[in-house]
């Protein structure tokens, strides 16, 4: 007795009686059987023919209910068209269109047993054979009862039906789906009932031997997880929910930790790194001192008043930039750009750097530029519509309030050129930086200072035109050129360009931009005079500068239609 104790639930070692392994796996097994039973058995019960008969008459029921409703709707229609074909014709094709089943029917009886009509796929019949119904539907009639449900033949078959009478039509609805053809539905749902049967039970003969498995599985798999993790160069934690308490759990919280630890940290250097320099060191492992030529397309944005905007919020400018930066940065991303540098007002952004990206450098950096003004603008319109509620419920605002909401009222200028500049990370290895280098990001500044100058949004350099006119088929684009210029630092002059999108290219203003370009080829020339009169019919805001510059009409000894920029 004792031996077979032993047998069944295991000897005692320390107090503490150690179950053997086997018969751990016959209780589990047993466990799923009666599970599985059970479950056929619950499932048999959900699905036995009484419950779905009833579901079948009251879907019937739906069905002449919704039919009902289209004779009505017919008769209405008949007594001002007199069109009685025309109606009936119309509910026969209701009728079928509603059919599912081949064998379905919906049928206009007469109470002599003649047809009305006859929904149905099947032989068209003049008058019901079903006397007995007939007779239950007439009966019905006479004792007021206006529906029911009726066992009906028709076609030689038996009919689960449901009836209504029509007084309007004098007629008995009838709505009707074949036995056959409804059990054959009812015998599908049984086998269906039978593989899912299976299905339980091989999935539980699956799940038994996972079982087994998952009793000596936490070594496997700490060092199957740890072994993974070093193929695919990727940290993630291991799961020990129902762990034993145990040195070798214990082994997996502290990985576990050290994995939590590490991804932070990665987390917090993808925030401060832009995009390739993290896959960078994800994929060597390190961040070198090194950078190389690249042509590479270079954006400049920079906010307008900043002084004064500083002077008014104080330390709330810092919520100000975040606001504008987090949306502007997004868009950057959103288009491949990665951001060169954030100095206060000022942001960087490189494009052309990431290899995944297929999009024209330079068309990106001009889409991006034009989404960084709808951020502004976005931000702008939030302003006013804020300015408009504390209006209507203080009243006039004062003086300092009014210098507030002007200050928050952010207007961004950006400049964009390119060509071959350095890229890479330069400083130490106890600091580094990721940064761009070379003249065309000057130029980009300069660009962006022009456009407080010409007040137009966005200013392109012509390096910008000719990389999107000559590799983008297609680009939605017109450069509107603005000026040549002589930005500070350089001694021969550039043309500069105001890029515009061909959406917005409205008939107006092409009007305008017509005016500004004969304008302009008269600067160029010479005749100042002339230029002034075609910048006075153009109603653009970069015409002022020009009509500024001509309204002496009096052009410059030695001019070569090139503008200095003494400033920034």
């Amino acid at each position: 007795m004792k031996k077979l104790i032993e047998t069944l639930f295991g000897q005692k070692i320390n107090g503490t009686r150690v179950v053997p392994v086997t018969i751990k796996i016959i209780l589990v097994f047993t466990l799923i059987i009666l599970v599985s039973n059970l479950t056929s058995n619950y499932i048999n019960l959900i699905f036995n023919r009484t419950e779905l008969v009833n579901l079948m008459r009251q879907l019937l029921a739906k069905d002449l209910k919704d039919i009902y409703s289209f004779c009505n709707t017919q008769h209405e229609i008949y007594q001002i068209n007199r069109d009685f074909k025309g109606s009936v014709d119309n509910i026969e094709k209701k009728g079928l269109n509603d059919l599912k089943n081949k064998k379905a029917v919906v049928l206009g009886v007469k109470p002599d047993g003649t047809f009305l009509f006859q929904s149905s796929k099947i032989k068209k019949y003049q008058a019901l054979s079903d006397k007995k119904a007939l007779k239950v539907f007439n009966d019905s009639l006479q004792k007021n009862i206006m529906e029911g449900f009726v066992p009906l033949v028709f076609n030689n078959e038996e009919y689960l039906t449901v009836y209504k009478y029509n007084s309007k039509w004098n007629i008995f609805l009838i709505r009707g789906e074949e036995l056959n053809e409804f059990y054959q539905e009812s015998r599908r749902i049984f086998r269906d009932i039978s593989l899912i049967i299976l299905l339980i039970t091989l999935a539980s003969a699956v799940v038994g031997i996972l079982l087994l498995r998952f009793i000596l599985r936490f070594i496997r798999i700490i060092t199957g997880n740890i072994m993974h993790m070093v193929q695919n160069q990727q940290l993630d934690l291991i799961d020990l929910k129902g762990a034993p308490n145990d040195d070798i759990t214990y082994l997996g919280v502290a990985f576990n930790s050290l994995s939590n630890t590490i991804n932070n940290l990665v987390s917090i250097f993808r925030k401060f790194a832009n995009k390739d320099i993290a896959i960078k060191a994800y994929r060597d492992r390190e961040v070198k001192l090194e950078g190389n030529q690249k042509d590479l397309t270079i954006l400049f944005s920079d906010i307008k008043s900043f002084t004064f905007i500083t002077e008014t919020l104080g330390t709330d400018i810092i919520k100000l930039l975040n606001l504008h930066y987090d949306k502007a940065i997004r868009e950057i991303v959103k288009n491949d750009g990665v951001i060169g540098s954030i100095i206060g007002d000022a942001l960087l952004a490189v494009f052309g750097v990431l290899e995944e990206s297929h999009e024209n450098k330079s068309l990106s950096a001009i889409r991006t530029a034009y989404k960084i003004q709808d951020v502004a603008q976005s931000l702008r319109d939030q302003m006013h519509k804020r300015r408009q509620e504390l209006i209507r419920t203080k009243g006039k605002l004062t003086e300092e309030e009014e210098s507030v909401f002007k200050a928050v009222l952010l207007e961004v200028g950006v400049g964009i050129d390119g060509g071959e500049v350095f890229y890479g990370t330069i400083g130490s290895y106890v600091r580094m930086t990721n940064t761009v280098i070379g003249d065309n990001v000057n130029s980009a500044s300069r660009l962006e200072g022009l456009t407080r100058v010409y007040k137009v949004p966005v200013i392109c350099s012509e390096y910008v035109k000719t990389d999107i006119e000559n590799n983008v088929d297609n680009h939605g684009m017109t450069f509107i050129e603005i000026d040549t210029v002589k930005v500070k630092g350089k001694t021969i002059g550039k043309k500069v360009y105001w890029p515009l999108l061909d959406r917005d290219m409205t008939k107006s203003l092409k009007t305008q931009i017509a005016y500004y370009n004969e304008g302009l080829e008269l600067y160029y020339n010479g005749d100042w005079k002339k230029s002034y009169r075609s910048f006075s019919k153009c109603t653009l805001p970069l015409s002022d500068v020009f009509k500024e510059r001509t309204k002496n009409y009096e052009c410059p000894r030695n001019w070569n239609g090139i503008w200095e920029m003494k400033t920034k």
